[in-house]
């Protein structure tokens, strides 16, 4: 039985990898303090790297992680002393009393928000026009959907970082059959890396086709969107 002994994602800003889809969302973290707004809005598809690139923003700035469902506390508690905060998966459904509260306290204590979204805000519904006014004046910068490029070099990051070799005809048989996903590429790499342990092999081709298959992975490639 192969030990899990927990191997941690590395989410420092050297280990983000920039691409196309990131380019424009890392430079504008990359000029804080000096943002044209007190506050920035990412948005983009699930498991496109927000979740890294906030990471790399909080422990850069000193923020706080603020969770969508704890905005119904008070701002003050929310902060616990600390100027910045990160909140992620805003969407419809948020208490926007509370979020409203959030953004008035921290910039007005000279505070930044970094704020995450699956869509920008221009494009779900927000009942409180103060709030719904302050977020459409914020920057809202997309992060696209990883690239073939970027899922491959994603690919052969995780398996360094598990201190796993994996040859490269390894990964050209991998990358076309996954989507656009770097989630799916972290649950194939974990994947393999248990597979091979258990079993006691070094990760080929055959073995990959395996675990995809184990994975409920078409082997032949994803479905493209409306197939």
């Amino acid at each position: 039985m192969p030990l899990d002994l927990g191997h941690r994602p590395a989410l420092g800003r050297e280990d983000f990898l920039v691409a196309a889809s990131n380019r424009e969302a890392v430079a504008f973290l990359d000029l804080w303090p000096e943002w044209p707004a007190r506050a920035l809005f990412l948005h983009g598809p699930e498991a496109c790297g927000k979740t890294h690139l906030a990471q790399v923003w909080r422990v850069r700035s000193g923020a706080v992680e603020i969770g969508r469902d704890d905005l119904s506390r008070d701002a003050l508690s929310l902060l616990g002393g600390a100027r910045h905060a990160v909140v992620e998966g805003l969407g419809p459904g948020i208490n926007e009393r509370g979020l409203l509260h959030l953004y008035n306290f921290a910039t007005s204590e000279g505070g930044t928000l970094l704020l995450t979204a699956g869509l920008p805000p221009s494009r779900w519904e927000v009942g409180l026009p103060d709030l719904r006014s302050r977020l459409l004046a914020l920057p809202a910068v997309a992060v696209g959907a990883p690239d073939d490029a970027l899922i491959e070099a994603v690919m052969v990051k995780q398996f360094a970082d598990r201190q796993v070799r994996v040859a490269p005809d390894v990964v050209t048989f991998l990358v076309p059959r996954l989507e656009r996903s770097l989630a799916t590429v972290r649950t194939v790499v974990a994947a393999l890396d248990a597979a091979a342990l258990a079993e006691r092999r070094a990760i080929t081709i055959p073995l990959a086709g395996q675990v995809l298959h184990r994975l409920g992975i078409n082997e032949s490639g994803p479905v493209s969107p409306g197939a």
